[in-house]
């Protein structure tokens, strides 16, 4: 936090991406009047992600082609790049605690890391391969429609709070239950859309505890979801023209 990103929020009106991102401003930037910060949830593009969307037959086969593990396993999808803050660790310590009592799970970890991230991914995939755990790198893909569509389970176990939580809004909107911790943009999403989701955050026990129910007993988000595209780009040229209209002032 410093002045120059403080400009930010002296703006005749701010956009909030979320609830936590408007507590954010209030908390870092305690001079902001907060009269003017708006929340517009960012919103997900149902027909990219729609309901029920299944993969195209050649899609599923080469993807079992590349990953043949994965067939006939129930899935866990970590997405998101590798970075100590996404949670990798979390995700490879649950996996290797379902595998004690169940061989029919398989972790997946979608993304890749940056340059400064590279002995930070080498050192996942070293642990992994050590100890011999059901957890695949699948590396940065553009075809995550497909992955969340063939995913039993997604998860979003970021160690700080994230502004919004596109990734699981996403998979949300598939119909595709999606566990994660309770905080920022995240818990946000999830209480809305799938509060069935929430984990307590770094209750790795729970959160180990919760995947074994949800395999026993699966659930599904409702769909739609309540954060859409279309309602996002309709409060934001509301807004606009709100603003438009309104008469001049000396601020």
């Amino acid at each position: 936090v410093n002045r120059f990103s403080e400009i930010m929020s002296r703006g005749e009106c701010v956009i909030a991406v979320s609830e936590s991102i408007r507590e954010y401003l209030q908390e870092s930037f305690p001079r902001t009047d907060m009269t003017r910060v708006r929340v517009i949830h960012r919103g997900v593009d149902a027909h990219l992600f729609p309901p029920g969307y299944r993969p195209a037959p050649q899609w599923t086969v080469d993807w079992y082609a590349g990953f043949p593990e994965l067939k006939d396993k129930y899935v866990l999808t970590l997405p998101g790049r590798l970075t100590r803050l996404k949670g990798h660790e979390a995700f490879i310590r649950l996996l290797a605690g379902l595998a004690k009592d169940d061989a029919g799970v398989h972790g997946l970890i979608v993304g890749d890391a940056d340059s400064s991230g590279k002995t930070y991914a080498d050192r996942l995939r070293m642990e992994v391969a050590q100890r011999n755990l059901p957890v695949s790198f699948a590396g940065h893909r553009d075809d995550m429609r497909e992955i969340y569509a063939s995913s039993d389970l997604v998860l979003s176990l970021s160690s700080h709070p994230e502004s919004f939580g596109r990734t699981v809004l996403e998979a949300l909107s598939m119909g595709v239950p999606v566990l994660g911790y309770d905080h920022g943009g995240v818990g946000e999403v999830l209480a809305s859309a799938f509060p069935e989701g929430r984990v307590v955050v770094g209750d790795e026990k729970a959160l180990l505890a919760k995947v074994v129910r949800f395999r026993d007993n699966p659930l599904r988000p409702v769909t739609p979801v309540p954060f859409t595209l279309d309602a996002m780009l309709s409060k934001t040229l509301a807004l606009y023209a709100e603003l438009a209209n309104a008469s001049p002032t000396n601020n």
